[in-house]
């Protein structure tokens, strides 16, 4: 295992792949793209394309294998957020929120508590839109986490 730090994207459904992508070339990190099928990437020797299957949650699990202590993962699935906060990966989601040890398990239940309510009709839509702030925050959040990640690293 090379000590360079990796970036595992959760691709099928992220609004920032882009900025992921400037951010990773100027940090020097290798990112993975990784969906459940064939997804678009530039060309570029630090970004990898993984068309991980169809089956359920391939793309989740092989993220979740792979992702150790000193890699970043990009992910709006909180379930696979908790998997990769266990294996001591720094995970962030699209709109620059930090999953944490301390945070994971709250995320998780009101996550868990949101989809029973809409399951059961209390609830309907989904998130707001994407917006310039979420951008903003996301790319600060990132080249954080990309430093502390380097630190883990060495």
């Amino acid at each position: 295992m090379d000590d360079k730090t990796r970036i595992y994207v959760d691709a099928d459904a992220c609004p920032v792949k882009d900025e992921i992508y400037r951010v990773a070339e100027r940090h020097g990190c290798h990112v993975y793209v990784v969906a459940g099928n064939f997804i678009r990437i530039p060309q570029a020797d630090f970004i990898e394309r993984i068309a991980a299957g169809s089956g359920l949650d391939a793309a989740d699990d092989w993220i979740a294998e792979r992702a150790v202590a000193g890699d970043v993962v990009i992910t709006a699935d909180i379930p696979l957020a908790s998997r990769c906060v266990k294996t001591r990966a720094a995970v962030l989601s699209p709109t620059g929120k930090v999953f944490t040890e301390e945070n994971i398990g709250m995320t998780l239940a009101v996550r868990n508590l949101m989809h029973d309510l809409r399951s059961a009709g209390e609830i309907t839509g989904g998130p707001g839109g994407f917006s310039p702030r979420d951008r903003s925050a996301f790319l600060s959040a990132l080249d954080q986490t990309i430093r502390r990640a380097k630190k883990q690293k060495v």
